[in-house]
């Protein structure tokens, strides 16, 4: 794997070898020695353009565990405030030797650039792009639906038969978007719910079917609800009258997790909105995988990671036998 950009173009066996070598990162994290020296003397960089917390940790997490050297940039504080480009950055990081780069940025396209430029020879892992994708986010809910679901038995498995309702921002939700594919990719039959001004507009292009009612697509009986946080800060215009009626209408409140089926479960990619696009009894309840979706994505994202650095380690090892 030379770059992970998006899920789109993200085949059903590369997604499938992905969550399959998360498999075997999750079991090492068992042990009472967490580290591996699988990437020792690789150097990767966190170039983060946005704010986050939970991306940021859960990469350096994923990096340090393989024992790779890390590298936070953060954008504030930095040569970017002052007006440096993503050229001259890259081509500073490619100068201090990076083997990786996982962006994120509020631009959709940014990792785009940067992977296919030529200003730096580093693989590129997407972190989030503007409204684009994000694609470890996508793969982390894969592989904590695989694991709810199919337990022990879950390697090798696709999520054929099994139906994911997301419910919300649609509109500015790269979450969403890389959801969709990666989900529909492997097998599973994918609904939106949301209310019509937080559709977006090319969904008809979409392998999706759109609803929005949120009490009929819980009837329907999802295997898996996904709630999605409002982004205000990505919107320009009254999208919905108030932050009350979204939550009375579109959020998971008591009576509606109560609704769903013994054995849905219920994801949110976080930071979660208490009280909005979710109540706290929802959040907090059994069927609830918010916590797993972390731990997860340390899992996944030293997947991602070893698959992009160690792969090559690999085939030089094998030519030089």
């Amino acid at each position: 794997m030379r770059h992970l950009l998006d899920t789109k173009h993200l085949g059903r066996e590369d997604a499938l070898r992905i969550l399959d070598v998360a498999e075997d990162m999750a079991a090492t994290q068992q042990r009472e020695v967490r580290k591996l020296p699988t990437l020792r003397g690789k150097t990767v960089v966190n170039l983060f353009f946005e704010d986050s917390t939970r991306t940021r940790i859960s990469f350096e997490a994923a990096a340090k565990r393989l024992s790779a050297d890390v590298i936070n940039f953060s954008a504030k504080g930095s040569s970017v405030s002052k007006g440096e480009s993503l050229q001259d950055t890259a081509q500073t990081l490619q100068a201090m030797g990076a083997d990786a780069v996982v962006i994120r940025h509020g631009a959709s396209g940014a990792p785009q650039t940067l992977a296919t430029s030529g200003w730096i020879s580093a693989g590129v892992v997407n972190a989030g792009d503007g409204t684009h994708a994000h694609p470890t986010q996508a793969l982390l809910d894969a592989f904590t639906i695989r694991k709810r679901f199919f337990g022990d038995g879950s390697r090798g498995r696709d999520l054929a038969g099994l139906r994911v309702t997301i419910v919300g921002d649609i509109l500015h939700s790269r979450v969403a978007r890389s959801n969709v594919w990666l989900l529909t990719t492997l097998g599973a039959s994918v609904t939106l719910v949301a209310p019509p001004t937080l559709v977006p507009q090319d969904v008809s292009a979409w392998p999706v079917d759109v609803v929005y009612d949120l009490d009929d697509a819980i009837a329907a009986g999802p295997d898996a609800l996904m709630m999605l946080r409002i982004q205000l800060e990505r919107m320009n215009a009254a999208y919905f009258p108030t932050e009350r009626e979204y939550s009375r209408t579109w959020g998971l409140d008591a009576a509606r997790l109560a609704a769903l089926p013994a054995d849905s479960i219920v994801l949110h990619p976080g930071p979660m909105n208490r009280g909005m696009e979710i109540s706290a009894a929802a959040a907090d309840s059994p069927r609830s995988t918010v916590l797993e979706q972390v731990a997860n994505g340390v899992s996944v994202r030293m997947a991602v990671l070893y698959l992009l650095l160690a792969g090559e380690r690999t085939e030089a090892e094998e030519d030089g036998r």
